[in-house]
């Protein structure tokens, strides 16, 4: 009878996280906003200020591979080998945080981020974190790899007002997100930790080490795997096969420097 209880205890507080969001939507259907887009126009409305959010959608095929790899290798280089949660990378997030006394470093993957940037405010909470944990397995268990994929390109933040590979190519190039050249996709993937602070044309140190970073490993890897597919994430093996682009052996990058304290590590290998 206590375990039957439990059971209930446990279906009814898994029906109170996901009742409000409609994942299954995503498989067939790409959203007009987010959770995000909506925090940054009640910030604007409380300030006076309008706010004109520019998301404009594109497939994953209409991306260049050269932002989409540029993201994979900086946002979650282990994409395609975990079921939504890297633990190699909250071991190490976790250990950086201890070090530092402060939260600093979040070891989320791209799933995870989707999850936050479609559903949820960032106030951190106890709950807001099951939530967050709960969406991702969600996703994972319900929506292909190439389609995470897709959504986290089309949704995340990449500037005030700018949302998506698309938006941020125009906002920052001047051209489609199917134009962007290698070293254009590196310096629109190295801000994403934070969009609204950094820019992609910065000349600090750490940003110059951040694009150096990606340049390299770029260099040694092929582009990101995709399986054509919609099979659920979490029922894929593991065994993507990369094949190197031909136009990432002549990339130039700045000189490497090191970076200084706070800099947001890319995911170690």
């Amino acid at each position: 009878m206590a375990r039957r209880l439990l059971t209930f205890a446990l279906l009814g507080f898994l029906i109170y996280l996901l009742w409000p969001y409609n994942v299954w939507e995503l498989k067939d259907h790409n959203p007009a906003t987010t959770a995000l887009i909506e925090l940054r126009e009640a910030e604007a409305r409380r300030m006076g200020n309008k706010f004109r959010p520019d998301m404009d959608w594109k497939n994953l095929e209409d991306i260049s591979p050269s932002l989409v790899h540029a993201v994979f290798l900086a946002e979650d280089d282990q994409f395609y080998h975990h079921h939504g949660f890297d633990l190699e990378q909250i071991q190490i997030a976790l250990q950086r945080d201890w070090s530092k006394k402060r939260y600093v470093y979040g070891g989320s993957t791209i799933t995870q981020q989707l999850a936050r940037t479609l559903f949820l405010r960032p106030k951190k909470s106890i709950v807001r974190k099951l939530k967050e944990a709960v969406l991702t397995v969600y996703l994972e268990a319900l929506l292909s790899k190439k389609r995470i994929l897709e959504l986290y390109l089309n949704v995340i933040e990449w500037g005030p007002g700018v949302y998506g590979a698309e938006s941020a190519s125009r906002f920052y190039f001047w051209k489609h997100a199917s134009e962007l050249t290698p070293d254009e996709g590196v310096a629109l993937a190295s801000i994403l930790p934070s969009p609204r602070r950094w820019s992609p044309f910065s000349e600090k140190v750490f940003m110059a080490r951040r694009r150096t970073q990606l340049l390299e490993r770029m260099k040694k890897a092929g582009y990101a795997p995709f399986f054509e597919d919609n099979t659920p994430a979490w029922t894929l093996p593991f065994a993507p096969v990369l094949n190197p682009p031909p136009d990432l052996n002549n990339l130039s990058a700045p000189d490497h420097a090191p970076a200084p304290d706070g800099d947001v590590p890319l995911p170690q290998q």
